[in-house]
């Protein structure tokens, strides 16, 4: 698989699954790579060893700074080929000791700025005839999960989203898909933060016996991304390591 000529913007790319798609990315030959976050701690190493990465710095939940960046990306590049919705939070707590400023932090980041996003970069695709949006969701926007009502929403309205704009975007034939990929638990500076007892017993109920890497989803979205899966669309691949059979 490979993105060579590709232009890629990935949302959350500076930590984590989102840097790990950064460089997967780059590495696959595409011809720019931008990640777009909040803060790059460390981050240089990456574009110093992979010119084709890019750092922009943006807030996914404010729409007119979502509008700037990319107007700055598409007037540099004349196009973008792949959009990965990835950037996302957590703020869990049982439904009655959820606070408003909770909900609404989780819901901005998780659910307004994947809309922010493609509301911008979705129309161009379609006017250029051709792109991949991969929404980057979860297995609790799937099964659901227990103090995280917040999150969970997210996750399933971006799954949504995702089959929406498949049928949007792809109208007059536009070749623009639309997926998304629903991780299980997968090792990362979000999961490091779980009770160790949680992870044990979700690590006992997946079938391949271990959590996954980051690199795991990010090889979902290389293919989601290229020519391989051109006749998918409004799907959602599920990489949890058969924790959901």
């Amino acid at each position: 698989m490979n993105l060579d000529g590709k232009v890629c913007i990935i949302t959350g790319g500076a930590r984590g699954i989102g840097r790990k798609i950064v460089e997967t990315m780059a590495e696959a030959g595409a011809k720019a790579v931008y990640a777009l976050d909040m803060a790059f701690d460390g981050f240089d190493e990456v574009t110093k060893a992979l010119p084709n990465v890019k750092s922009e710095s943006a807030d996914v939940t404010k729409s007119d700074a979502v509008k700037t960046v990319v107007e700055k990306i598409w007037e540099a590049e004349g196009r973008i080929d792949v959009l990965v919705n990835n950037a996302g939070i957590t703020r869990d707590n049982l439904i009655q000791k959820m606070s408003d400023d909770d909900w609404n932090a989780v819901i901005s980041v998780n659910l307004t700025g994947v809309f922010n996003l493609t509301r911008e970069i979705g129309p161009r695709m379609m006017n250029q005839g051709s792109g991949s949006i991969i929404n980057m969701a979860s297995i609790v926007g799937e099964v659901g999960n227990v103090g995280q009502s917040n999150y969970a929403a997210t996750k399933g309205g971006v799954i949504s989203m995702a089959k929406t704009w498949a049928k949007e975007f792809a109208r007059k034939g536009a070749q623009v898909r639309s997926n998304a990929i629903a991780p299980g638990f997968i090792r990362t500076p979000m999961t490091e933060k779980m009770p160790q007892k949680v992870l044990d017993a979700m690590v006992g109920k997946t079938t391949l016996g271990r959590m996954g890497e980051p690199e795991d989803i990010a090889n979902a979205a290389l293919f989601l991304a290229s020519d391989a899966s051109s006749f998918i669309t409004g799907q959602v691949l599920s990489v949890n390591g058969g924790l959901t059979l």
